[in-house]
């Protein structure tokens, strides 16, 4: 999160977004490589989001649920939070690596770890973002794995699999699994939400508003690649 973001809705945002070029190859004895891992930079432009809500009530509503304000405005957090990190995991979803599997198991997220080519990846967090079929194809293909481990024999969670922690997204692909660090997608905003209230006394009718101007993007193509199965390079 970066909440420097300064600016009005519609206006545009110059973002730098970092890519590299695929350097592995496979040598034989007394070769050495001829390609060489490079990393670029460029420059997108993103619009700035305005996202907003709204809650009305009347005076004798709320004196007859004295809970109805409280469940209204705390609503209104959760749905401005579900509008924002759907754009976020949209970003996300443009991941440009790919890593063909022909199943969703272990060998997979091994492969899509080391895909991003990151130096230390042992003390590195990373996360993979997956649909509910697919995660349960997951637990399908590692219950001979995880038999013994009490949660997963238990619940059916599997927790972390190849150093990638896995999470269930309703709005993931079925098939495509994004497997990221925290630095691929930066959200730009305004810091904090901004909240205001209007009252028209001749009816009690009293309305809040709350809103964020933000953008979410993907500014580091070296920090996320998808496993897509059956597909990809």
């Amino acid at each position: 999160v970066d909440d420097s973001l300064t600016g009005e809705p519609g206006m545009l945002r110059k973002v730098n977004v970092y890519k590299a070029t695929d350097g592995t190859e496979k040598l034989a004895l007394g070769q050495g490589n001829t390609k060489v891992i490079e990393v670029g930079f460029t420059p997108r432009e993103y619009r700035i989001l305005m996202a907003q809500n709204r809650f009305q009530y009347y005076d004798e509503e709320a004196m007859t649920d004295p809970m109805l304000v409280p469940a209204g405005t705390r609503h209104m957090g959760t749905d401005m939070f579900n509008t924002v990190n759907a754009d976020v995991f949209a970003e996300f979803q443009k991941a440009v690596l790919t890593v063909s599997a022909p199943a969703l198991n272990f060998d997979a997220f091994v492969d899509a770890a080391a895909k991003l080519n990151l130096e230390n990846l042992e003390n590195t967090s990373l996360f993979g973002f997956l649909c509910r079929a697919d995660m349960a194809a997951v637990r399908k293909s590692l219950k001979e794995d995880l038999k013994f481990v009490e949660a997963f024999a238990r619940n059916g969670y599997v927790g972390t699999v190849g150093g990638i922690n896995l999470y269930t997204k309703k709005d993931a692909e079925e098939g495509t699994v994004v497997v990221a660090t925290k630095e691929a997608v930066t959200l730009f905003q305004k810091k904090g939400t901004e909240v205001e209230q209007e009252r028209e006394g001749n009816i009690r009718r009293n309305t809040i508003y709350s809103r964020k101007y933000y953008l979410a993007a993907l500014t580091d193509e070296t920090k996320a690649v998808k496993i897509v199965v059956g597909s990809g390079q």
